[in-house]
C-alpha cells in the first residue's frame, strides 16, 4: 500500500480514537451525575449510560486505538528516518501519554460498568479537557515540526491548560448560578405530574 493511503488511514483512526475518547468521558460524567438522581431515575439513566459506554468504548475507540497504532507502526517501518527526527521523539512521548490516558480511562470505565463511582462530575470534567491538551501538542508537532522552538512549545501547552483548566472552573460557576440541575429537576417533576 502507498504511504499516503497509510498516512490517510492512520489521521481517520486518530480522529475516531480522539472522538470516542471525548465522547467516553461526556458519558462517565453523565453516570457520575446520575448518581445523584432518585433511586428509579438512577437506575434507568445508569444502565443506559453502561450500554452506551461499552458500545462506544469497544466498538469505536478501542479498535480505532489499535488501528491507529498499527497504521503509524505501518509508517514508521515504511520510512524509518522519520525516527531520525526530534520533533517525532517529542510527539511519540505525547502518543505514549495518550496511552495512559486511554489506560486511565478503561480503569474508569470497568469501575462505572460495576456503578462504582470514585471521580465527581466536576474532577471528570478536568479529565476530559487532558485528552484536548494532548490532542493539541501532537498536532501541532505533527504539523509545525521544526519550526517551533520546544520551549515555546512547552510554555504554549502549559498555559494552554491553564486556561482550558480556569474555562472548565467558569463553567462550574455559570452552572451552578444558573441552577441547572434545579432546572432539570422541575423538568422531571412535571413531566411526573403529567402522567
Amino acid at each position: 500500500m502507498d504511504f499516503e493511503y497509510v498516512k490517510a488511514l492512520h489521521i481517520i483512526f486518530v480522529v475516531t480514537w480522539f472522538a470516542g475518547l471525548f465522547y467516553i468521558v461526556r458519558l462517565f460524567i453523565y453516570h457520575a451525575e446520575a448518581e445523584k438522581k432518585e433511586a428509579q431515575v438512577k437506575e434507568i439513566l445508569q444502565k443506559q449510560y453502561q450500554l452506551m459506554e461499552k458500545r462506544l468504548w469497544y466498538i469505536i475507540t478501542w479498535p480505532s486505538a489499535i488501528l491507529a497504532s498499527l497504521f503509524a507502526f505501518w509508517m514508521l517501518i515504511k520510512s524509518p528516518y522519520y525516527l531520525e527526527q526530534p520533533w517525532m521523539h517529542v510527539k511519540l512521548s505525547f502518543v505514549l501519554a495518550l496511552y495512559f490516558y486511554h489506560g486511565a480511562c478503561h480503569a474508569i470505565y470497568k469501575q462505572l460498568q460495576h456503578n462504582i463511582i470514585k471521580y465527581s462530575a466536576f474532577k471528570l470534567r478536568l479529565w476530559n479537557e487532558v485528552a484536548t491538551i494532548l490532542l493539541f501538542a501532537i498536532v501541532f508537532l505533527v504539523v509545525l515540526k521544526n519550526s517551533i522552538s520546544w520551549i515555546w512549545g512547552v510554555i504554549g501547552i502549559l498555559l494552554f491548560s491553564i486556561i482550558l483548566m480556569l474555562c472548565v472552573k467558569l463553567y462550574k460557576r455559570i452552572r451552578a448560578k444558573k441552577s441547572w440541575d434545579a432546572h432539570e429537576k422541575k423538568l422531571l417533576d412535571e413531566e411526573k405530574t403529567e402522567e
